[in-house]
């Protein structure tokens, strides 16, 4: 098809100077009409007023509405046949138009009632919402047009030959930030934003900069799966096509819309400025002293080599999976590392004359003061990182060689994922799904920092997510978003934990989840809702499911309280997923069998990592993480033992009894399963301890 597109082209233009043609005929034939229809009610044309025709035929060869300048052609129209209201010296009229399609009383479902001036009479007009992605209509829908602006618009248009977008931006009716939203909305895309968006610089290289400029297309990211592309008309089949020339097979095109001045401005910032790490630093070595990054303006604010160098390690750390990223400065230099499945490595090494302004721009980045380096600070930023939505939690101390500041990455595409991705085995994963089916009672997950409770957290409330259910969550902080999930920040000193709780309850809900029990009055509260209808899910520290009684035994929580209250406790770790494409099997060793309890007579086949890995590991061996868990589930007999205050290893033994498998067995299974091996599962599990 792509060969074709030059005919294609030609066969538009054609149809299009057609369609012209009649436009202007028709216009004659309107002027003549209105002219015969005048009435004496109705107020002469005046020298100084502004003309109006609206023709309801200006859609593309492939049958779709234009996104930018579709809704001038039916601004009130439904169909073909009907003629729109003009504006006729300052008042409307409207001419011929089918009965059926006109509703003499109020707006249809669905459509958007207007008035008109019909003999001197005001007639209430329905517009069809049919056609709802019309960009006219919807600028008033939402107030920030009046009909009276865009009857003025469509006439310039019609003047000038522009877009009615980009008219009604010349006209400083509109900006161009709110113009991009509405044809996002309109074409059922997402809106592109320059500011908040870092490029992927191989989705750059294919194409150059005078072809990007031609399609009036630009390349955000691309992946495995799809491409990311800004457009200002995804709807156009001849730029579509042309582009898929340039796409690798079997790769989605995913649009993001915009408006034709912003989409240039942004051709300019990604093909006008190089995005390769080494290139931006040797730029840095070149020009000499640091720029105080705060004083940056306009397009410096963003194309300043720190500003690009910022953004490039943010879209690699993104890019590579990293978790966390760690500026570490030193005496003469300063140390990024990288935590990429747990593990903490060395990714660049950059002079530390540049850190004044990294660390300045990070900062700024977060909302954090630029002036204080003396005091430990926390922020937040939110950024499109190559087509991906990611979050950033910052946090930054002072060390005696200058503020040291972490990034945790909170990556939506990566993190909120179904419970079968999160390598839970069977058993324990019908254990989670008994537990989710009661209908009271408080759901612990325990684990030190980093242990993925979160993300297990987040995925079992998204599980049982759903129109029926109202759940309440109360976080410190709210990490990922959730739809329909009413997320609220704790905050120090204004909305405790303890006050959210009571808060939460006046809030009709059915789940509640509290971030994390901190205190005697946060744990009381938990367990008092968990106890009055309400499922509650939270977090505590402990090593192990059986250490979360103790430990709240220690806040002051009377046996009493706990027995009947908690439905289970889950313990997890996270271990390194083997690489599936460089894994290597060989026979347990006699040691290993011990471990595995099976015959070493018999040994089975197990896999390691590869030494040096491969490409797709990035040389580690490993690729990605998966869970260690151990759940304990609660019944008439452990709840007895617990309202006894029998000592731990008694509930521990019983819990062995009743089938419980603890979190070494479920890493020998991920072993013997080939998804991990000794070195991964040794390293968060204490494979000695029975």
């Amino acid at each position: 098809m792509s060969g074709d597109s030059p005919k294609a082209e030609d066969d538009i233009e054609i149809v299009s100077l057609s369609l012209e043609e009649d436009e202007h005929e028709n216009d004659s034939e309107h002027l003549a009409d209105d002219q015969t229809e005048q009435s004496a009610d109705t107020p002469p044309q005046g020298a100084g007023s502004v003309v109006s025709h609206v023709d309801s035929m200006d859609l593309n060869v492939s049958g779709h509405v234009p996104l930018d300048d579709g809704a001038d052609d039916d601004v009130l129209d439904v169909e073909a046949t009907e003629v729109l209201p003009e504006v006729v010296g300052g008042t409307q009229g409207v001419s011929e138009r089918k009965s059926s399609d006109v509703d003499m009383d109020s707006a249809g479902e669905g459509g958007v009632s207007g008035g008109a001036v019909v003999g001197g009479k005001s007639v209430p007009v329905n517009i069809d919402r049919e056609g709802a992605s019309r960009i006219g209509d919807r600028l008033i829908e939402l107030g920030v047009i009046t009909r009276e602006q865009l009857m003025v618009a469509l006439q310039e248009k019609k003047i000038s030959g522009k877009m009615l977008g980009q008219v009604l931006v010349d006209l400083e009716f509109i900006d161009e930030q709110v113009l991009s939203q509405v044809l996002a909305e309109a074409a059922g895309h997402e809106v592109f934003d320059p500011k908040n968006t870092i490029f992927d610089g191989a989705a750059l290289e294919l194409m150059d900069r005078a072809t990007a400029e031609k399609m009036n297309v630009l390349p955000v990211s691309i992946d495995d799966d799809e491409i990311c592309v800004v457009m200002t008309d995804p709807h156009d089949v001849v730029a579509m096509d042309s582009l898929r020339r340039y796409v690798p097979k079997g790769l989605h095109i995913r649009p993001l819309v915009s408006t034709p001045t912003i989409l240039a401005d942004a051709i300019d910032a990604a093909y006008g400025y190089s995005s390769a790490i080494d290139d931006i630093l040797e730029e840095l070595e070149k020009q000499g002293d640091d720029i105080d990054v705060a004083e940056l303006s306009g397009d410096s604010a963003y194309t300043h080599p720190i500003v690009r160098l910022v953004n490039a390690l943010v879209f690699d750390a993104v890019k590579k999976g990293v978790s966390d990223l760690h500026f570490e400065p030193e005496e003469n230099f300063i140390r990024l590392r990288f935590r990429l499945d747990g593990v903490l490595s060395t990714a660049y090494m950059i002079h530390k004359k540049h850190w004044n302004g990294i660390s300045q721009r990070l900062k700024l980045m977060s909302n954090m003061n630029i002036a204080d380096k003396l005091s430990a600070q926390d922020g937040r930023f939110h950024i499109n990182v190559g087509g991906r939505e990611a979050d950033f939690r910052v946090s930054s101390l002072p060390t005696v060689w200058g503020e040291n500041i972490v990034l945790r990455v909170l990556d939506k595409s990566s993190s909120i994922m179904p419970l079968s991705a999160l390598g839970f085995s069977k058993i324990n994963q019908e254990k989670i799904d008994y537990c989710q089916t009661k209908p009271e009672g408080i759901i612990i997950v325990t684990g030190p920092t980093g242990s993925g409770k979160s993300t297990s957290l987040y995925s079992m409330l998204n599980h049982i997510n759903s129109v029926e259910v109202n759940i309440q969550t109360l976080e410190d902080p709210v990490e990922y978003s959730l739809p329909m999930i009413r997320q609220t920040n704790v905050r120090e000193g204004v909305l405790e934990f303890s006050d959210g709780i009571k808060a939460l309850l006046r809030q009709d809900p059915d789940i509640i989840f509290i971030g994390e029990i901190r205190d005697q009055t946060t744990a009381e509260m938990a367990l008092k809702a968990a106890m009055t209808g309400h499922q509650v899910y939270t977090t505590l520290h402990t090593n192990d499911s059986f250490g979360a009684l103790p430990r709240l035994m220690d806040l002051n929580i009377k046996p009493g309280m706990l027995a009947g209250a908690i439905i289970g406790v889950f313990a997890q770790r996270l271990a390194r997923r083997l690489c599936s494409q460089c894994k290597e099997p060989y026979r347990a060793t006699e040691e290993e069998c011990k471990y595995l309890k099976v015959d070493p007579l018999n040994p089975p086949e197990i896999y390691k990592a590869r030494e040096k890995g491969c490409s797709v590991c990035s040389g580690t061996g490993y690729k990605g993480r998966i869970a260690l868990a151990e759940i304990l589930t609660f019944d008439e007999d452990l709840d007895d033992l617990v309202a006894a205050n029998a000592p731990k290893s008694d509930i521990r033994k019983m819990a062995f009894q009743k089938g419980f498998k603890s979190m070494k067995d479920d890493g020998m299974l991920k072993i013997l399963e080939g998804t991990s091996d000794f070195a991964a599962v040794s390293k968060v599990v204490n494979i000695d301890k029975d």
